[in-house]
């Protein structure tokens, strides 16, 4: 598994995680297509300004999902937020954990982002596994506006200086 920037030419691998009804099931459904090339091409921008780490994963060359990292304000307070999602025939094999795991590696390595936050929705049991096998630390359940929807997600925090996935166990 490799991890490596967002491209251009990724629209139709976005289109396969963003609006499918299966993927986004835990999102609140599907995202309309209509724009999906504009949010490719904001990502892009993103990445090339070094504000965020917007990563494809890659197996055998074949884009498997995508983990991502930046910083937004939250509550008057500025946040590094990190999300995952992996295609279903890619599903089950570890590649979103490892994909995380090699993210708080690169942002332990880089130490500008400070403490990372996940909200994964109560009840996608994989995502909080990733987060419980990393050694991120559960808090409180929280309302999460995502694409204009309201999400009931599980807060979870990791210090990548800590380097807990070093030790847990998942």
């Amino acid at each position: 598994m490799l991890l490596r920037d967002v491209e251009a030419g990724d629209v139709g691998a976005y289109e396969r995680m963003r609006c499918d009804p299966v993927m986004m099931a835990e999102l609140g459904g599907p995202l309309p297509r209509e724009g999906v090339a504009d949010k490719v091409r904001r990502d892009v921008e993103t990445v090339a300004a070094d504000e965020g780490w917007i990563k494809m994963v890659l197996v055998d060359g074949e884009v498997a999902g995508s983990v991502c990292l930046w910083s937004h304000e939250e509550d008057g307070e500025l946040i590094s937020e990190v999300g995952w999602m992996v295609l279903p025939e890619f599903q089950g094999r570890g590649l979103g954990r490892e994909a995380v795991r090699q993210l708080l590696e690169l942002a332990r390595e880089d130490g500008r982002w400070g403490l990372v936050h996940a909200f994964p929705g109560v009840t996608n049991g994989p995502s909080n596994g990733i987060c419980r096998s990393l050694g991120f630390l559960p808090g409180e359940e929280t309302d999460i506006d995502f694409a204009d929807r309201l999400l009931r997600c599980r807060h979870w925090t990791v210090d990548p200086a800590a380097a807990p996935w070093r030790t847990a166990r998942g």
